[in-house]
């Protein structure tokens, strides 16, 4: 039986542990020549001097796939843009970028720094954009070649980015950040034969096993619904041939729940046909939430 990324090659960053190092043991599963990507560092960033990258490798090997290791930066331009070369060199192609690496340092808006903010803003946001740029470098290069790429983009967005979460205020900017760069990309990309989706999953990983520790416990008996595999047919097929016409959607997933956020959307308005006066926006600002859809609750609120 033909599998569903029989042949395809595909880079997972961040996939030495949690949802990512389940990412690519599913693909590779799936027939994916997987480049398996991790800097090796602990919950804040920081390096460990740890290769969990290797053991992926090892894993996928052992059950018949091929996959090699790579220790890049995806936030370093010149790091992701060796990554896509080692890539080619091995596999001769590339049908898919699965941006999964980030990290977490959870404060309070009011008592972030500077450096805290722009560690989790670079790794997560820059993080999604250095990798997929060069890579897309490529799929416009094969189109404009006569090769049109059948090729994905898969972003990692959260909960946090799509509705906020308290004491996370630079992690949720930025996955916010990428449900957006998720729409762009969708809209500009698709006469290269590439699509961009983004996921926001919910599993026992490094990053909830703190603040949501109670809820991502694993039940003594029964479906591990907070089991961080659970995300990973979702990106197998989000990488395969089969979903050519999804692009620009955001899809939340839990244990066996899927769905598709609904993003931002013109809602309703008033036109006056003139200038508002100051003291009339009051009256009219509240008149439109009266019709507006309530948005939903802050994470942690």
């Amino acid at each position: 039986m033909t599998k569903l990324c029989e042949g395809r090659v595909v880079i997972v960053t961040g996939a030495g542990r949690g949802i990512g190092r389940e990412h690519a043991l599913e693909l590779g599963r799936q027939g994916a020549r997987v480049v398996v990507n991790d800097l090796g560092v602990a919950l804040d960033g920081k390096s460990t001097g740890e290769s969990p990258g290797e053991q992926v490798v090892a894993e996928i090997k052992a059950a018949g796939g091929e996959a090699f290791a790579n220790g890049a930066d995806v936030a370093d331009w010149a790091q992701t843009q060796a990554l896509l070369a080692a890539t080619l060199e091995r596999f001769g192609r590339l049908d898919a970028v699965v941006n999964n690496a980030g990290f977490v340092r959870d404060r309070m808006f009011v008592s972030c720094t500077e450096e805290e903010w722009d560690a989790v803003i670079r790794v997560h946001l820059k993080g999604h954009f250095c990798l997929a740029h060069h890579a897309c470098e490529y799929w416009r290069n094969e189109s404009k070649a006569g090769r049109q790429p059948n090729a994905r983009i898969v972003n990692t967005s959260s909960g946090a980015g799509l509705q906020g979460s308290v004491g996370q205020s630079a992690y949720s900017a930025a996955k916010g950040g990428i449900a957006t760069l998720t729409l762009v990309q969708a809209a500009e990309l698709a006469r290269y034969g590439v699509t961009s989706n983004a996921i926001a999953p919910s599993a026992r990983t490094r990053m909830t096993e703190g603040p949501f520790a109670e809820r991502m416990k694993a039940p003594e008996t029964g479906f591990d619904v907070m089991h961080p595999g659970n995300v990973a047919p979702l990106i197998a097929w989000l990488c395969s041939a089969e979903s050519k016409d999804v692009t620009g959607q955001t899809f939340e997933i839990a244990g066996g729940e899927l769905s598709i956020a609904d993003g931002w959307r013109a809602g309703p308005k008033l036109d006056k046909g003139a200038r508002w006066a100051a003291d009339e926006i009051g009256a009219a600002v509240h008149d439109l939430l009266r019709k507006a859809t309530p948005a939903q609750k802050v994470y942690g609120s």
